[in-house]
């Protein structure tokens, strides 16, 4: 494939009020490999929470694309991230997912390394007729290019050449700030996670997390449950919001610099989040504004892998892409450290009930997605024009919401919350085009 067919892949013409999708960018095992070199391998990637790891000698694993990695608090050396790969012969040398250990010895052979990813031992080496220039090498765990934290939220990067974290950001930095300072002690994960894969490539995910659109339609059962939970029957203690009001619902989108988006709407019945009980609290520590915008629902896309949706409850989804019609996905609670044990149960309610891969909402959207990925091998058509709903309204830079938070988006709309999600995907879809090209190039993703 050459630069120009990448080029074609993403057809934008704002102007003419054009954006589309080539359905091949979906389902070619040749995208999906250069997916992986030049954006996965090449951009910021969220880890995990400082959280996960308070102690020394803490650990939690995970991947950044195909590269396995091991995030490790040393004893005195603080946070750092390595590829979780034996020196020796390559082999998985934690293959815990989370846990406390001084020492992780290689299951292959034996090489050991400690919490900060220093080599300690070869097994055997005094009987092993090592040369000198073997004992002049540097054995320790690789450590990759790059790691930082926003606020307790760890990324890591493969590629030194990453701008650094808060500038690769930006004013996505509000939206989460909004979703932290829901305590004054930022936000922990619930423990216990969800881990399941689906049959369909990993952009599909990236759509649907931005997407209110099909609620009405995928969903059918939660929404026939939410009518009849308003009528007092059934199961109370996840709450039955009025989806019935979705089209009187004033929302709005922002598309912000390297592929971040954010889409928003107003609350018709702010009484039922689970901040609510505490929003006096919050209101006094944070102001009016900010307290408003936290009751707010917000749906965030962190590109390329991290989505946060704030709602019912905050849900924290990490993708990982296995193959061009394989993704990983893992599901976490995320809630506000110290909050009252009521509101904690409440919370894990309204997360089970839709969020989680056995609630409501995610076999339904799995099972679509398949049925999508079946759809990108078949002949007679070419582009996925699931990306033009709103594109009358969107325009460019900041709108009055945007200025009165401070932040200065790409792109804007504002309107019913029903109608403007497709456009807030057009950011994440630009970014993908101009990593790629620059990729195919030879051009540093950032310059």
């Amino acid at each position: 494939m050459d630069i120009q067919h990448v080029k074609l892949y993403v057809d934008q013409r704002p102007q003419d009020g054009v954006f589309r999708v080539h359905k091949n960018a979906f389902s070619d095992p040749e995208v999906f490999e250069m997916e992986l070199k030049y954006i996965f391998e090449r951009v910021w990637n969220f880890l995990g929470l400082e959280s996960q790891i308070p102690g020394p000698h803490d650990f939690f694993t995970t991947y950044i694309g195909r590269t396995p990695v091991l995030v490790s608090r040393g004893a005195k050396s603080g946070i750092g991230a390595f590829v979780n790969a034996c020196r020796h012969k390559g082999a998985t040398v934690c293959r815990s997912e989370q846990g406390n250990a001084r020492y992780h010895v290689c299951p292959y052979h034996g090489w050991a390394y400690d919490s900060s990813g220093r080599n300690v031992d070869v097994k055997d080496r005094r009987t092993g007729c090592y040369a000198p220039a073997f004992d002049a090498e540097n054995h320790d765990l690789a450590p990759i290019a790059r790691i930082a934290s926003y606020r307790g939220m760890l990324f890591g990067s493969l590629s030194p050449d990453v701008p650094p974290l808060q500038e690769w950001l930006g004013d996505m930095k509000v939206m989460l700030d909004l979703t932290i300072d829901q305590s004054p002690h930022g936000v922990e994960l619930v423990p216990g996670r969800a881990k399941y894969t689906f049959r369909s490539n990993w952009k599909l995910q990236l759509d649907n997390a931005l997407d209110g659109y099909h609620l009405t339609s995928t969903h059918t059962s939660f929404m026939d449950l939410m009518a009849r939970r308003r009528k007092g029957e059934g199961h109370q203690d996840a709450k039955g919001y009025d989806w019935a009001t979705r089209d009187q619902i004033e929302g709005g989108m922002y598309a912000f610099a390297n592929g971040h988006a954010c889409t928003w709407a107003d609350q018709s019945e702010p009484h039922k989040r689970v901040i609510w009980p505490a929003i006096e609290e919050i209101r006094a520590r944070v102001g009016d504004l900010r307290a408003q915008w936290m009751l707010r629902l917000r749906q965030l896309g962190v590109f390329p892998n991290m989505q946060i949706n704030d709602a019912a409850g905050v849900i924290l989804r990490v993708i990982r892409p296995l193959a061009v019609d394989l993704t990983e996905m893992h599901s976490y609670c995320l809630a506000p450290v110290g909050e009252r044990p009521e509101l904690r149960s409440h919370r894990l309610r309204q997360y089970e009930d839709f969020f989680n891969p056995g609630g409501m909402a995610t076999p339904d959207d799995t099972v679509t997605y398949a049925d999508c990925q079946r759809g990108f091998a078949a002949q007679g058509y070419t582009w996925v024009e699931g990306y033009s709903r709103g594109m009358a309204k969107m325009h460019e830079g900041p709108n009055d919401r945007a200025r009165e938070l401070g932040i200065q988006p790409v792109a804007s709309v504002q309107g019913n919350w029903y109608m403007f999600n497709e456009v807030g995907l057009h950011a994440p879809y630009r970014e993908w085009a101009r990593l790629m090209e620059a990729g195919l190039s030879g051009r540093k993703a950032f310059e």
